[in-house]
């Protein structure tokens, strides 16, 4: 018999009690997942009612699948069926408030069945369930006469404008149950702007000529094109949806097991190996994410517990964590299901030309991670973890297989077809793949030892295809729950664009942040910077892009002709970035929630991990070539400068570059990697000169014995455990 490695044999976890992945970890993770994330508060004690809402959430994944197939209706009245079906399952799932979900234990009474606290759901929900259905199908019933709008205002009815308002508040409550209070603040401030903002109220241009509320409902509800049923629901209903359920799929072949392994392999044996994984298998799994939090929290029960291990701080592994799960909602080819919106919004690029433009961007955010957590761990003398600790290659190479969705999606995208085929393709290489492994893995072995030990094979081939089905009603259910946040929030945020369109309220904050900031370009940027941030704070990532891209892309389109594409990455970056951004750093608040740190200290160190985030956008507004907006010649000096500056300013932040450093040596650092980062040649060369001195300071310090021992001592004895056998 041939030998194995160390590393590719069976092996005990190692982790003790209180860092193992088990399921008081798993425990933890959800109540953390319920605390900073309102999507996953949904209910939990449906008794009955659960066969009709996992019918009905079968019936509305379903549907999808066989409408990218066959096409049958309209895009429009694809539309309405694709709000009906979300809002009515909002509606259904998830209670008004938190403490709703706590049901009291005994029989229901008169009253806790009046207030709804009890197993199921309660009858008002039922109502505004039904209500949802009515309002959207009323559309859908109506649209041959309403979708193209009327030639003047007066046309509609009056039970007309009743549905358009009911509707409306409909979305936006079911908005505020999924998706949370910011996004309907947000849509609450347009519709007042709408409707009271007016020209004899406002100030100077501030305000327009006017709306009254039937004129508003209606054409948010019931006009095609614009408000509920604008751009983002449009995208949501044909590309999104589909992208969340490949998602879907490929995390239920525990893909996310095998970024996690491939991760620690490829990275865990170099100094501050855990965190370096960590942020590599973040991003991986981030990819095919929607949610920053989310995502923090899943991989986070697996990572965190892991760093602390290491020597790791808390607030640190919180830290990387959440740095690396908010890069990965940039990260190609879905982008947090943003990309899909961004495609339509830039004139003149297709989705898988944005694909390509992105790889940049978000390679060099993770670059500058990476390069927080090396200096990070080589300031405090971490190492990394011994090789037969890690994962064995054997074990992840009899894996790979679980890659192949993502080839096919991206080589289907550069191969010119559309988003909804790649999508179509890599949903069926998963169920295939997930088929195949179940037959070899589990289907033969039972067959086989059913044979063996004269039991039916046909009884126990008839109990695995039954399994199999099960699996698959699991995937259509969670298909259909992970996208009611993101349709619930594509509609509210299309109630603001529709109103920021209509009223011009766009052009108006673009020339007072333009005479704000007296024409001058970068403080424009850094204005746009600050209200991308406030705006994104608490937003799911496709809602944050339509309302920054909304409110803030145009100001640099129009005032200063910044390319498009490059003025709405810059908005999408900063969005996003809300996530590790004080004081509502909510990806921080949930790593730290899982590691037990103080959740500000998470937040602000996350803010220093992510800090090449906040220099990149500035990067490629000023430099576009960065996007590919260039020949490769134009863009290879200014990528080279923005590397060395990142360089620069994560080991000035962190401290050490070859020695633990001074006050001097980091302010000069940080300092000349800005400098460098600045697409000018001139003041590039300056930042050289500047990160030159501060160098040589560390280069003294370094030899008076200033630089840490970190080549002594053993690596750490730190084992991770493999996936379980049914996933290899």
């Amino acid at each position: 018999m041939t030998s194995r490695s160390t590393a590719d044999q069976p092996r005990a976890s190692a982790f003790p009690p209180d860092a193992a992945p088990g399921a008081a970890a798993e425990e933890k993770a959800e109540d953390v997942l319920r605390e900073h994330d309102i999507s996953s508060r949904f209910r939990t004690e449906l008794g009955w009612w659960g066969w009709l809402v996992g019918g009905i959430s079968i019936v509305f994944t379903a549907y999808h699948l066989f409408a990218a197939f066959t096409r049958p209706f309209n895009f429009w009245e694809h539309m309405t069926l694709h709000v009906a079906g979300a809002l009515a399952l909002v509606f259904l799932l998830y209670p008004a408030s938190k403490r709703l979900l706590r049901v009291p234990e005994g029989r229901p009474n008169a009253l806790t069945i009046l207030a709804g606290r009890h197993r199921g759901v309660p009858w008002y929900d039922v109502l505004l369930a039904g209500a949802s259905l009515y309002c959207c199908l009323y559309v859908f019933w109506t649209n041959q006469n309403l979708r193209e709008g009327p030639p003047s205002f007066g046309i509609y009815s009056d039970w007309d404008i009743a549905v358009a308002s009911i509707g409306l508040l409909l979305v936006l409550e079911a908005t505020r149950r999924c998706v949370g209070i910011p996004i309907v603040v947000v849509a609450g401030a347009a519709i007042a702007y709408a409707l009271f903002a007016t020209n004899d109220v406002m100030p100077g241009d501030w305000g327009h000529r006017g709306q009254d509320w039937s004129e508003f409902a209606t054409g948010m509800f019931l006009n095609s094109g614009q408000g509920v049923w604008g751009t983002p629901i449009r995208v949501s209903s044909e590309f999104i949806f589909l992208f969340l359920f490949f998602a879907v799929v490929l995390l239920r072949t525990n893909i996310g097991q095998f970024f996690n392994d491939l991760a620690f392999r490829a990275a865990g044996r170099f100094s501050g190996g855990p965190a370096k994984a960590a942020v590599a298998a973040s991003g991986l799994q981030g990819m095919v994410s929607g949610s920053s939090v989310a995502n923090t929290v899943a991989s986070g029960s697996f990572t965190i517990p892991i760093m602390k291990k290491a020597g790791f701080k808390p607030h640190v592994a919180a830290a990387t964590e959440a740095t690396a799960s908010t890069g990965g909602q940039m990260v190609p080819p879905i982008m947090g299901a943003a990309a899909f919106i961004m495609a339509q919004n830039v004139s003149g690029i297709e989705y898988n030309e944005l694909v390509v433009i992105a790889i940049i961007p978000a390679a060099l955010y993770f670059t500058g991670a990476f390069l927080s957590v090396h200096f990070e761990a080589k300031r405090n003398e971490l190492k990394g973890i011994a090789p037969d600790q890690l994962p064995g290659w054997k074990s992840i190479l009899t894996r790979i297989d679980m890659l192949l969705p993502l080839v096919v999606i991206i080589s289907t995208l550069l191969g010119g077809s559309s988003a909804m085929r790649a999508a179509l393709y890599g949903i069926g290489t998963a169920l295939a793949i997930s088929l195949l492994r179940a037959i070899v893995q589990h289907m033969v072995p039972v067959i086989a030892s059913a044979t063996k030990e004269g039991k039916s094979p046909v009884t126990e081939t008839g109990k695995m295809v039954l399994a199999l089905f099960y699996v698959v009603i699991q995937m259509l259910i969670a298909g259909a729950r992970t996208a009611l946040p993101v349709v619930a929030a594509c509609a509210a945020a299309g109630i603001v664009a529709g109103t920021v369109t209509t009223t011009g309220l766009g052009g108006q904050l673009g020339r007072g942040l333009v005479d704000l900031a007296g024409g001058n370009f970068l403080l424009v940027l850094v204005m746009v910077m600050i209200a991308c941030i406030i705006l994104g704070m608490g937003l799911p990532t496709t809602a944050n892009y339509v309302v920054t891209a909304t409110v803030a892309a145009p100001i640099l389109i129009t005032h200063f002709e910044v390319e498009p594409i490059a003025a709405h990455m810059f908005v999408f970056f900063f969005g996003i970035l809300a996530d590790v951004t004080p004081p509502v750093c909510l990806a921080a608040f949930a790593g730290a929630g899982i590691a037990g740190a103080n959740p500000m200290r998470a937040g602000v160190t996350a803010l220093r991990i992510a800090i090449a985030g906040f220099l990149i956008p500035y990067a490629f507004i000023l430099e576009p070539s960065l996007l590919l907006q260039g020949t490769f010649t134009e863009m290879l000096l200014p990528l080279l400068t923005v590397i060395l500056g990142m360089i620069a300013v994560s080991s000035g932040l962190a401290g050490y570059l070859i020695a633990h450093g001074t006050a001097v040596d980091r302010v000069l650092l940080v300092v000349g990697g800005v400098m460098l980062i600045y697409p000018d040649v001139m003041i590039s060369g300056i930042g050289l000169g500047v990160v030159a001195a501060g160098i040589a300071i560390q280069v003294g310090l370094r030899a008076r014995g200033h630089k840490a021992d970190m080549d002594s001592g053993e690596a750490l004895n730190l084992e991770i455990p493999e996936a379980p056998e049914a996933t290899k």
